[in-house]
């Protein structure tokens, strides 16, 4: 999607950000919404918080500066309102009655919630085996949610024959027939780092990939954000993040292909488990023009980083986070990504969404009677 950006000096355009909003509406000039879209309602996601990870660093032997962008604290605690709240702006414009959408999860609750709050009708599809908090969490709010037997890509397949019936019309599908607009939502993650860093670039980043579309739109907003004057013109590097049991893009990577051939998600990162990913090409170029990479775990490493960034800096992120520290971990003891170097890692939603995950190893230490002789016989509260 292509748009005019605003004219201008640089400073005047960064003070006009810094006295906006602190949510997503503060970048409006950046994106394709009305000049009023404030003033509606929405649930106003974004300006999430950059955590300057200290004790991860110290963990990992990071001395450049390493940072968590956490985006559990959106409204539906995941990165997936800031995509939907451009989405509805358009659903609006173009008068569509019902939002709806293909999802693993995370999109079916942003969706649900945005279109109660927006005064439409919803109607979701996920995958038939989704964890029980996601399907809780997208159910709430009221809508039609609707499990499909099979994967994402049986569900994504499904919603593009739904839009084509007349049992579709007046539909607006987030992610499908809506989805120029609702990719454009991601970007604001690039603007907000980047402000956040204090109006510069970090030297290297790293995200999960599920369609890539996140990837693909951050870098755009860096690139906006070099062209508008905003932040200095230097060389950053990006890594994409996916896990072991759905890795079709690190696979093409490590390849050297060009080509991502689709693979049988199997894996506990279901909001990553798409495994004909629509935006896997670009990702590879990205990754190679800015010198980065595309990298996998496994589900222990997913589980094992989910842990070690809630030890370090109690950040209880989702799977997706797992896989995306799990990924910086494996490329910063593999000398890929530079310890030297500012570095950010994008955390794209709660771990209280995905429990199971982390449920069978993250147990009470110890049961006692209430008694200080039965703490003290455990050898508790000495550590």
């Amino acid at each position: 999607m292509a748009y005019d950006l605003p004219t201008g000096s640089p400073e005047e355009l960064r003070k006009r950000i810094e006295a906006g909003p602190d949510n997503i509406w503060r970048y409006a000039p950046l994106l394709p919404v009305p000049a009023d879209v404030a003033d509606k309602p929405n649930l106003n996601p974004g300006f999430t918080k950059l955590v300057k990870a200290d004790n991860l660093a110290r963990e990992l032997g990071v001395t450049g500066g390493l940072y968590v962008k956490d985006d559990s604290g959106n409204p539906t605690h995941s990165f997936k309102d800031r995509v939907v709240a451009i989405a509805v702006e358009a659903a609006r414009a173009f008068g569509f009655t019902t939002l709806s959408c293909s999802s693993t999860g995370n999109l079916a609750g942003a969706v649900g919630a945005a279109a109660a709050r927006a005064g439409l009708r919803s109607c979701v599809f996920i995958p038939h085996d989704l964890e029980q908090g996601k399907v809780v969490m997208a159910a709430v709010y009221g809508g039609e949610l609707v499990g499909i037997e099979g994967n994402y890509d049986d569900v994504n397949r499904f919603c593009s024959e739904l839009i084509g019936d007349p049992l579709g019309e007046g539909w607006g599908f987030v992610n499908v027939n809506l989805r120029p607009y609702y990719g454009e939502g991601s970007k604001t993650l690039a603007y907000e780092i980047c402000e956040q860093l204090g109006w510069r670039l970090p030297d290297q980043i790293v995200i999960p990939i599920a369609s890539g579309s996140q990837l693909t739109k951050i870098d755009k907003g860096l690139q906006e954000l070099i062209k508008l004057g905003l932040v200095e013109d230097r060389p950053y590097k990006i890594f994409g993040a996916q896990a072991e049991g759905c890795s079709p893009v690190s696979a093409a990577f490590k390849a050297g292909h060009d080509v991502v051939r689709p693979q049988k998600p199997n894996t506990i990162a279901k909001s990553l488990a798409i495994g004909n990913p629509a935006d896997g090409p670009y990702v590879l170029d990205i990754a190679r023009r800015t010198g980065g990479a595309v990298e996998d775990v496994t589900d222990e490493q997913v589980v094992d980083a989910i842990k070690l960034l809630a030890r370090t800096e109690g950040i209880f992120g989702e799977t997706a986070g797992g896989v995306t520290l799990g990924v910086a971990k494996k490329l910063i003891e593999a000398g890929v990504i530079d310890p030297t170097l500012t570095t950010v890692v994008v955390n794209t939603g709660d771990g209280l969404k995905t429990l199971d995950a982390v449920s069978a190893t993250s147990q009470a230490t110890a049961t006692i009677k209430p008694s200080l002789d039965a703490f003290r016989a455990a050898g508790l509260g000495t550590a």
